[in-house]
């Protein structure tokens, strides 16, 4: 299990850097919402999960697309703008999606995912194909009146969804204190009678066990369940640099969360033999998919009107 996770880990770390390192060349057509520091959620998460389950994303959304086996080459393809991308090159970083992966489509509208997903779920008990459906979010997005009102019918109705929040404490740039009266999130939760669990140890296999018994109970017909996950950006909240230099935070914040991080700490666990094979195999992964964005075609005007219905 541990080479598992360490493999998704250091893969999305590794596609997230070089996404980092070549932004500025404006290869990349589209804003880009790094993840780096908040791998370990993703990939917790979804180890929990099997084929048949989805997922949906927020436009933070590279670590959770590859995490359940969305197609890399297709989402830098996307990023770059280009015809094979997973969206055509229509869509860019925000609105990835894989349906064979069971990637829900992406939103770049904060909060906008809650509803859809809580209908995946909806659709997946009234189909009864024993499926489950996960609703990343970050904190920001439990202040939208849809968060409110998705649980509140998951929960009428005991859909299988798990809602998974991301919370690392900003909301673009506004910190969690002045946002929240408090910051009791799970027990304002709990108010529907919905399982909660925080957890704030930054640990991989922490969130793995903690996803693998929410899923399992819904399996079983147990309803929604809500984990409320403390995680921290290590980059801006969109764009390949820090920004600790904006006034709105310290890079003390960082340390902590960089001293427990968490690719390095799966790392530490494996023969270093073993870790140095995965970094090359990962490496020629990572380039190969770069090669194939680079290569691909960019869409002609005759695409323009596809998909157009209105």
């Amino acid at each position: 299990m541990t080479e598992r996770l360490y493999r998704a880990l250091r893969l999305i770390r590794v596609v997230e850097e070089e996404v980092a390192r070549v932004y500025p060349t404006d290869v990349i057509k589209s804003p880009v919402h790094l993840s780096i520091g908040q791998e370990f959620i993703a990939v917790g998460v979804c180890d929990a999960l099997e084929p048949r389950d989805h997922i949906s994303i927020t436009y933070r959304g590279h670590a959770a697309y590859l995490a359940k086996g969305g197609d890399l080459n297709a989402m830098i393809a996307e990023m770059y703008g280009k015809k094979t991308g997973c969206c055509q090159g229509r869509g860019g970083s925000m609105h990835l999606v894989d349906a064979q992966a069971g990637v829900i489509g992406a939103s770049a509208v904060v909060g906008t995912s809650i509803p859809v997903a809580t209908g995946f779920a909806l659709a997946a008990k009234r189909r009864r194909t024993g499926g489950v459906v996960v609703c990343f979010i970050g904190d920001g997005a439990t202040e939208e009146g849809c968060f409110a009102e998705s649980l509140n019918f998951a929960a009428l109705h005991r859909l299988p969804i798990l809602f998974v929040c991301e919370n690392n404490g900003y909301a673009i740039h506004e910190p969690l204190a002045k946002r929240w009266a408090t910051d009791r999130l799970c027990e304002r939760v709990a108010t529907y009678g919905i399982p909660t669990r925080r957890i704030g140890d930054g640990d991989t296999v922490t969130v793995r066990d903690a996803a693998l018994e929410a899923v399992a109970a819904m399996r079983d017909g147990g309803g929604p369940a809500f984990l409320e996950i403390l995680c921290y950006r290590w980059r801006e909240h969109v764009g390949p640099n820090e920004d600790f230099d904006q006034g709105y935070r310290s890079a003390d914040e960082k340390t902590p969360w960089a001293a427990r991080d968490e690719v390095a700490r799966l790392a530490a666990l494996l023969p270093p033999d073993r870790v140095a094979a995965l970094e090359s195999e990962i490496a020629a992964t990572v380039n190969a998919a770069f090669a194939f964005a680079e290569t691909s075609p960019f869409p002609v005007p005759e695409d323009l009107h596809d998909h157009v219905y209105a």
